[in-house]
């Protein structure tokens, strides 16, 4: 068995993660998918138990009626993992992890100006990377948005 594969069926076998949740599409890429009830302890499995120790980036996502966040860690021997998660776009409420990853801060306040997610344990701190003077309410990566510009086509 290949170190991807163990790690898909640990998650499996020691986080009841369903079998079609986590899946190896390649060599050195592993993905998760969890439940934000589960995230936090999905999180600190793959970082005490498997070595993930370092956050290359979130991603976040509008599917519509939920906002997703990809998390992509990676550890010493170079597989990366992505662990998915999603919360109701009606209440976009997510839990810090700079706690375990000082960098994440930047992408949490990504993730905020863009598609308008609140990060419980986020300190304040400005608005990254919209402007300072960007309408508050208004997330340009959300598929409902429209721009100033496209409203007065609208009209």
């Amino acid at each position: 068995m290949d170190k991807e594969e163990e790690i898909r069926q640990g998650l499996i076998k020691n986080l009841n993660v369903p079998e079609e949740k986590a899946w190896v599409p390649k060599q050195r890429r592993v993905f998760v998918e969890v439940n934000i009830e589960d995230f936090r302890k999905v999180l600190e499995y793959l970082m005490k138990e498997n070595s993930f120790d370092t956050l290359c980036t979130i991603t976040g996502l509008d599917y519509g009626e939920s906002i997703g966040m990809i998390y992509h860690l990676t550890r010493q021997d170079g597989i990366v993992i992505n662990l998915k998660t999603s919360v109701p776009k009606e209440n976009p409420v997510i839990q810090s992890i700079i706690s375990y990853f000082p960098a994440a801060e930047l992408y949490e306040r990504e993730v905020v100006d863009l598609l308008g997610a609140k990060v419980e344990g986020l300190p304040e701190g400005s608005r990254y990377p919209l402007p300072d003077g960007w309408p508050e309410g208004q997330y340009p990566l959300r598929k409902d948005w429209k721009s100033e510009t496209s409203q007065k086509e609208d009209e």
